[in-house]
């Protein structure tokens, strides 16, 4: 089983980098290239390189996303604040990939029909989110086993605890 989990982990951790490497590089980089790329050079990166990034992109974010559970189901009672709020983050992020993200850039690269510029709009927002989530999601899966500072809040988790409500609050406020 140990060594399972190792697997486990150490895919969790590459797509994971592939995935928020992914999520980088088109907040970071595809964006403002396209801002400035003449029209013939954008539609050929939009017909050839973005489906290949969003598939990374995308496949990325399940891997992580499957790895994450098994590791947590392994995790069990001794679950603190830090990894339930780093897997909340995590997993809002991978809903925003699959439902909002991965179908809107259908419409975007020509493979469903609908409103270009809204379809546009709404994954560049919910990719946003994504990359606003990305470090305390990181600071959580860290933290959850180094104590990131205060080795006292590696206690199991709270529900009840006022600052973990709190986060809690934030995180879905900023989804909605």
């Amino acid at each position: 089983m140990a060594f399972v989990e190792f697997l486990a982990r150490w895919f969790h951790v590459l797509a994971g980098v592939v995935w928020i490497g992914m999520l980088y590089y088109f907040n970071f980089v595809q964006g403002e290239y396209f801002k400035t790329a003449e029209a013939a050079a954008k539609a050929d990166a939009t017909a050839k390189l973005v489906p290949r990034a969003l598939g990374w992109f995308r496949w990325g974010a399940l891997v992580t996303f499957l790895t994450g559970l098994y590791l947590l189901h392994g995790v069990g009672k001794s679950m603190n604040t830090f990894i339930v709020l780093g897997a909340l983050m995590g997993f809002l992020m991978f809903l925003n990939v699959w439902l909002v993200i991965w179908p809107a850039q259908k419409v975007v690269i020509g493979r469903r029909d609908g409103d270009v510029a809204k379809s546009a709009s709404r994954a560049l927002l919910a990719s946003r989110t994504n990359t606003l989530f990305s470090l305390p999601m990181l600071w959580g899966m860290l933290g959850s086993k180094n104590g990131i500072y205060d080795p006292n809040l590696l206690q199991p988790v709270n529900f009840s605890d006022t600052g973990f409500l709190t986060a809690v609050g934030i995180i879905a406020a900023l989804e909605i």
